[in-house]
């Protein structure tokens, strides 16, 4: 396709992703609204401070609206992405070669798994963890006034966070297929990364040890190892894939020339 064509593709995959992703917000705003999502974000700090009539603060008349807003924008993300994918991968697949199309389409839908996993993780183990290690620093001279646009930041903010850091396995199998890193490149690695995922770690995961080990350093350890299946998987199939064309090759081209066929 000539280069304006191209633009002109674009253009219409970026406006039909937005629509989807419009539409998707605000079934997704019904969702939060009529189902109350917004007390399942507050009830974990309900069980920290033991008391279950707990209602967060709002210091604005249009506080709740917003923040329902903001939460029914996130859902909107997750709802679209299938939508958002298929218009991506229909721009992108032209260019790709045949192995790297079946490479990269499990993967951005292994990708969406994950995300949930890592949220799923953050909201039932680590989030409670978190709070209650930022309670103890409460003192007698302390009173909780817990703002709704701050609180819920902080929660959202954390389940996002633990969503992105679980996609290492997907820009692991990504990088591979476009030839940047290699199996034996990850495992060389190994320590440095360890390394860098206990930095990690310990920004995304205020606590103590156990709890940066067992809720975070963990998982990523056995996500970078899973990266690296998925790598050295994506290297055998390309290998494999060339020595096909080889073959195919020498079929093709038959002898070399000036040989003679002896019987």
């Amino acid at each position: 396709m000539p280069f304006l064509d191209h633009l002109e593709e674009l253009r219409w995959r970026l406006l039909w992703s937005i629509l989807a992703l419009v539409v998707c917000s605000l079934v997704s705003f019904g969702l939060v609204y009529y189902f109350n999502v917004l007390d399942l974000l507050v009830e974990p700090i309900r069980k920290a401070y033991d008391d279950p009539d707990l209602r967060l603060i709002n210091l604005s008349p249009a506080d709740p609206f917003f923040v329902t807003l903001r939460l029914a924008i996130y859902g909107g993300i997750i709802l679209a992405f299938p939508i958002i994918v298929y218009h991506t991968w229909s721009f992108l697949s032209p260019a790709l070669e045949p192995h790297e199309k079946k490479a990269i389409v499990p993967s951005l839908y292994l990708g969406l798994v994950l995300f949930v996993a890592g949220m799923a993780l953050a909201y039932f183990a680590a989030l409670p963890v978190t709070l209650e290690f930022f309670k103890a620093f409460l003192t007698t001279s302390l009173e909780a006034q817990l703002e709704i646009n701050a609180t819920l930041g902080f929660i959202v903010k954390m389940l996002i966070a633990f969503g992105a850091v679980f996609e290492l396995p997907i820009v692991i199998l990504i990088l591979s297929v476009m030839g940047l890193v290699t199996p034996e490149f990850l495992r060389s690695k190994r320590r440095h990364a360890v390394v860098l995922i206990t930095i990690l770690a310990s920004f995304i995961t205020p606590g103590d040890a156990i709890t940066l080990t067992i809720f975070m350093m963990f998982p990523l350890v056995l996500l970078y190892e899973f990266g690296i299946f998925l790598s050295a998987g994506v290297y055998r199939r390309r290998i494999r894939a060339e020595a096909e064309e080889e073959a195919v090759d020498a079929t093709t081209l038959g002898p070399p020339a000036g040989s003679v066929e002896t019987r």
